[in-house]
């Protein structure tokens, strides 16, 4: 797999390959923890690991263990990675109609379990999944293959990890039924209008659930408040705008929603550890960095 994926890979950061949904992020250099903002998908490592943080959970995800995220949740991670052995890492974003044809395709054959829905979970790959992976990577090696075949080969991968150990739980997440899909919408919501005044307690309301009830419900799925989560999104928004469009600070403080350069600036800080220009120079220094996707429906960081 490292083998095949090398030349999909050739530059530090993130490749983008011929399917819109699909990049490859390769890292010479091992990083410390810090924040991330996933959008929902499949992560898979083949050299190298990523260890996930999120309360007081650990998400470990290398060569044995692939990510699941079936709602963006911002949490933190560190990298181990050297020039002599990179870390490779598949990056599948998840297609909401593709996943909502495959679940009801199961519901029909009766695999449906009752599930606790996660928004994170790492699970081991096993031996039917990374055949999958083995054959997605000969396929995109090939232009013509990677065209035609390379969908179908996405397509089976979900299923695999729809039908996996962990696979209940992440339908469970997806079916737009119950709290979390009601937590979920927020977070759509949130991630759609960022840069405009929210109202937590309006989100609550259209969730039919009371300002606590709704506080709690939002804290079990993404560890954090709907506030903080708001906060985390602009933020990492923010960083995306600079490293992309090479705008100032302050610039993209209004763009994300901020009325306040210096409280942007501060919150930026605390977050990552930098202020907003330094962090942004490094961004554009250690990571090739694609464009803005149309198919993105999410603030993520990778």
């Amino acid at each position: 797999m490292v083998n095949l994926v090398k030349p999909l890979a050739p530059v530090e950061g993130y490749n983008l390959t011929i399917l819109p949904d699909v990049r490859i992020l390769r890292s010479d250099r091992p990083l410390s923890r810090a924040p991330v903002l996933y959008e929902p998908g499949i992560v898979v490592v083949l050299q190298g690991r990523k260890r996930g943080f999120l309360g007081d959970e650990v998400y470990l995800y290398d060569a044995q263990h692939y990510l699941a995220v079936s709602v963006p949740v911002p949490f933190s991670m560190d990298t181990d990675a050297s020039a002599e052995e990179p870390l490779f890492a598949i990056y599948f974003r998840l297609d909401f109609k593709v996943a909502a044809e495959l679940m009801m395709k199961l519901d029909e054959y009766g695999t449906a379990e009752e599930a606790a829905p996660k928004g994170l979970m790492s699970t081991v790959m096993d031996e039917r999944v990374a055949h999958t992976v083995l054959r997605f990577l000969e396929v995109m090696n090939s232009p013509l293959e990677s065209t035609i075949l390379g969908p179908h080969l996405v397509r089976e991968l979900y299923f695999r990890v729809l039908t996996g150990e962990q696979g209940s739980s992440m339908r469970a997440a997806l079916t737009r039924q119950g709290q979390f899909a009601k937590i979920a919408k927020a977070i759509r919501t949130i991630h759609a209008s960022f840069d405009q005044k929210l109202d937590i307690g309006q989100l609550a309301e259209e969730a039919g659930m009371s300002p606590s009830s709704f506080h709690a419900h939002f804290k079990t799925v993404t560890a954090t408040s709907p506030i903080q989560y708001l906060k985390a999104t602009r933020l990492h928004q923010a960083r995306l705008i600079m490293v992309r469009n090479e705008v100032t600070a302050s610039l993209a403080s209004v763009q994300v929603g901020y009325e306040s350069a210096s409280q942007f600036s501060r919150e930026f800080k605390r977050m990552f550890g930098r202020g907003p220009a330094e962090e942004a120079s490094r961004m554009r220094q250690v990571f090739a960095r694609p464009d803005r996707s149309p198919h993105e429906l999410y603030v993520a960081s990778h």
